[in-house]
């Protein structure tokens, strides 16, 4: 039975509060004795109160001290007091005093940890901290992070329903509509060979949300997908999620802005500046090899295949004649580096399948390498010119296909200036990523597929390509990037049934596979649909940067691997023959 109603938590008490009885309660944090007194840490979610027992204040109670361990649960009766000058911790919100116990009542006793609770900065091997993940979250720093994920999806609420939006949940069991990742599938009990799929995101619900005249609407909410898991993805994800009719992209950028502002403004107390920055896929492609650049420091890319085409270097000319390009960068005061960097730089692009790195260095003012002797003095000064190239300077040139040579310069401009702290790490850069192809064509099945999804709109200009040069034809998309990582995207949708029928023939689906897949939804469409927009925002990824982590998983309750599984449950798992039996599945060998 609890005998004591804590009055205050572990993070409250200050000398505003000497001489007042209080109760606290919460986990053995630290254990001192000090050959007398005894002195416990008392750690609750709210922080740490300095305990004492005093064998002449209450002999009784400080003998059962002396059985306290670690992580044990308990709850007592004392005096606030003042500690000495000497004494003081001002480390702790509550470290200027100390309760003098008068009574306490244990609650539980725990086992030793598998790794201390009470050590800030101990190395613990991640798959251990998995497995154990209450006790990990019981430590701090995860705690920490939960409760930071908290204010921001309350923020997130606030602001939206300040400008109408409503919140609705969608349904979790639903109808497989492959976006682009694979479907985690349910097999239905009553319908044998039926299988409802877990939702991706809540895209066609969304939708028809605007068709039911809902007119603003989101929703925090789950998501899966069943693809290959890395630092930054889990196979369960949580999406800020919302849907407009009648609204422009600028309008909703505005909010997004807005709502971004106002997380900041709540979990970091800091106030970030709108609009943000804006370019177009097709430059960030140009610029910087990627659709989601890291703008917290500035190393552009340079295509010079217009340039190098008059040198005689084969490794350039061989690869512009079978329509490659020829790529690089300038390292500011990257002259210094020394061979054996340029070797680890090459043997690091070649992971990405590029066979060589070239190298020049502005030295004495002119550009020294083993290869500059194929390039003629009036070719190095438009390179010069090209690359902004200064004394003291290093460039790095990549000759391969476009995407190819993007990919791999994308990423070694990022290991660059990580390796050469160049990042601004206390920074955040934003960027609106906008007019996206709304096609790709897909060279191993030869055909053409939606960049997104199917039912994002052509910008209303490129309406013509669609029957002239689909693949030409730019999307009314746009994705938000914040230091290199892609925190959101979303799109205008198709509301006419007509636009809607035409992208599904440049995709050849047929009337069968229309209508097995999104028949429910095209029906819909013909009931009187308003123009409409949204967005998602990925609040795992939000905070794993607002939090300072390079791990989606220090964010998230209870994560899974980057295998997917799950230590602490033990699970994917097997399951009792009878539940297999009772929805028809027959495991295979």
């Amino acid at each position: 039975m609890h005998l004591f109603q804590r009055s205050h938590d572990c993070g409250s008490l200050n000398k505003t509060d000497v001489e007042s009885e209080v109760c606290l309660s919460g986990w053995v944090h630290r254990y001192r004795d000090h050959g007398g007194l005894i002195f416990i840490d008392l750690r609750d979610r709210f922080g740490i109160t300095q305990l004492v027992f005093d064998p002449a204040h209450n002999k009784e109670i400080h003998q059962q001290a002396e059985k306290l361990r670690h992580e044990w649960v308990i709850s007592i009766k004392g005096k606030v007091m003042l500690r000495s000058s000497e004494t003081t911790n001002l480390e702790l919100k509550t470290g200027e005093v100390e309760v003098l116990v008068a009574d306490m009542q244990i609650h539980s006793k725990a086992k030793t940890p598998p790794f201390s609770l009470s050590d800030d900065f101990i190395d613990i091997h991640e798959e251990i901290r998995l497995k154990y993940r209450y006790l990990d979250i019981r430590r701090g720093p995860i705690a920490n992070t939960l409760v930071s994920r908290h204010k921001a999806m309350m923020a997130a609420r606030k602001y939206l329903d300040s400008l109408s939006f409503i919140e609705v949940t969608t349904p979790i069991l639903g109808k497989s509509t492959p976006e682009g990742a694979r479907d985690y599938l349910v097999p239905s009990r009553i319908y044998h060979g039926s299988f409802y799929a877990l939702p991706q995101s809540p895209q066609l619900f969304k939708q028809l949300l605007m068709i039911a005249g809902m007119d603003r609407y989101f929703q925090i909410a789950q998501c899966f997908r069943d693809e290959d898991l890395r630092a930054d993805r889990q196979p369960e994800f949580t999406q800020i999620d919302m849907e407009m009719s009648f609204g422009t992209p600028e309008q909703l950028m505005a909010i997004v802005e807005g709502l971004i502002k106002a997380i900041f403004k709540e979990c970091l107390k800091k106030d970030i500046t709108t609009p943000f920055k804006r370019l177009s896929h097709k430059t960030c492609m140009e610029l910087y090899g990627s659709d989601r650049p890291d703008l917290r420091f500035d190393m552009p890319l340079s295509d010079i295949s217009d340039i190098v085409k008059n040198s005689t270097f084969s490794v350039f000319l061989d690869q512009l004649k079978e329509d490659g390009i020829v790529k690089g960068l300038c390292v500011k005061g990257g002259a210094n580096m020394t061979r054996k960097d340029i070797e680890d730089y090459t043997a690091f692009v070649q992971k990405f399948g590029i066979q060589g790195l070239a190298w020049m260095k502005m030295q004495e003012n002119e550009l020294k390498s083993n290869i500059v002797k194929f390039f003629p003095d009036d070719v190095q000064k438009e390179m010069i010119a090209k690359m902004k190239i200064e004394e003291g300077d290093l460039i790095f040139m990549i000759a391969d296909l476009p995407g190819t040579a993007n990919q791999a310069l994308d990423h070694l401009r990022r290991k660059i200036a990580k390796d050469r702290k160049l990042i601004h790490e206390d920074r955040y850069e934003f960027l609106w990523v906008t007019d996206f192809p709304l096609f790709r064509f897909s060279p191993e099945e030869q055909k053409i597929d939606s960049e997104h999804h199917p039912f994002t709109s052509p910008k209303f200009a490129d309406l013509p390509l669609l029957d002239s040069d689909p693949i030409a034809a730019r999307s009314e998309a746009y994705d938000i990037v914040l230091n290199g990582y892609e925190i959101g995207g979303g799109s205008q949708r198709v509301h006419d049934p007509e636009v809607q029928k035409k992208i599904f023939d440049i995709l050849k689906l047929t009337e069968e596979e229309i209508h097995s897949r999104f028949g429910f939804f095209i029906e819909a469409l013909s009931y009187g649909t308003p123009p409409h927009l949204g967005l998602a925002l990925g609040l795992d990824r939000i905070m794993m940067i607002l939090s300072k982590t390079d791990s989606i998983r220090d964010v998230i309750a209870f994560p899974k691997t980057q295998k997917a599984s799950d230590l602490m449950m033990a699970c994917p798992g097997t399951v009792a023959p009878a539940q297999l039996n009772e929805l028809n599945i027959i495991l295979g060998e």
